[in-house]
């Protein structure tokens, strides 16, 4: 990740969960009202709509940053930082976000829904954004760092990333333990696809599907977390207007009702999990899917 100036970012990626929204509309509002680039992910729960802003960190950490806000702040930071180069942090004052930005080259924040009012929030945001990497800030007294540990913060930067990266690829996964020698039965109402069923209500399951495969557009009654264990596959949130190139460890959480196809890019198996029971619900034939997800990659 590079050294952010003083300048705003070009996009802020923002979302809540029902504790946050008020307050994450409030800074939303205050951000769009400076010029800055705001992409609303909306409401989710605090754990889901933390790992999406922390995706979209991830995937350009560089260009982007991350707002998110929950009751105490400190659940939806968690999440967040799950993804690789997120560095998430909760703020209940300036003090706070200046620190953080310095020290830690904060790219997403944090705020409370519960125990921050909008006018300090708002303080917290401005602190945040205008605070550059390494520049003067409570924790150094308000002076300027000294060179070793100016030196120190800069090699933070590459280091960290590496901590934990001997875990990225354990021998073991709950995940796959769950499928190992189970045979997964045909999804005859879609070729190409098979699901072994692990729990009923809420329904989770391992799914695969061969390369080229395609899921029509359908929407379910319940929203679904998933993760892919292997392969590629491209998803169209059409609700949403939004597309997802996922591949092995990416999540994504689609809400109930949201239409959207899938493409499958290579042979892909991923785990799956409904908020409530499994259905689905076509809202378009398998050729019209084909001919359009054709013309998309085109």
């Amino acid at each position: 990740m590079d050294e952010s100036s003083a300048s705003a970012p070009p996009k802020v990626i923002a979302g809540a969960d029902p504790f946050g929204a008020p307050l994450k509309d409030a800074l939303v509002a205050h951000l769009r009202s400076l010029n800055i680039e705001v992409e609303d992910l909306g409401t989710g729960p605090y754990y889901s709509i933390a790992a999406e802003v922390g995706r979209h960190v991830s995937e350009a950490a560089d260009t982007k940053r991350g707002l998110l806000a929950c009751g105490t702040g400190c659940g939806v930071s968690m999440f967040a930082n799950k993804f690789r180069g997120v560095f998430a942090a909760t703020c209940l004052n300036t003090g706070d976000a200046i620190n953080a930005r310095s020290i830690s080259n904060c790219n997403v924040l944090s705020v409370s829904g519960l125990y921050t009012p909008a006018e300090s929030a708002i303080d917290i945001v401005d602190a945040w954004l205008k605070t550059p990497f390494k520049s003067p800030c409570p924790a150094s007294n308000n002076e300027p760092w000294s060179e070793e540990i100016q030196n120190f913060l800069d090699n933070s930067l590459a280091e960290i990333p590496k901590i934990g990266g001997s875990q990225l690829a354990p021998e073991t996964c709950a995940i796959c333990c769950l499928v190992k020698n189970r045979e997964l039965n045909p999804i005859n109402i879609i070729p190409g696809g098979s699901m072994k069923i692990i729990r009923e209500n809420p329904t989770s399951a391992i799914v695969r599907f061969k390369a080229g495969s395609v899921e029509p557009a359908h929407h379910h009654t319940f929203g679904h977390d998933l993760v892919v264990m292997e392969g590629k596959k491209k998803v169209w949130n059409l609700s949403k207007k939004e597309e997802y190139d996922l591949g092995v460890g990416d999540y994504l959480f689609t809400p109930a009702g949201d239409v959207h196809r899938v493409y499958y890019i290579e042979d892909t198996q991923f785990f799956i999990k409904w908020d409530g029971h499994w259905d689905m619900f076509f809202d378009e034939d398998l050729e019209t899917a084909k001919k359009t997800v054709e013309n998309e990659l085109v």
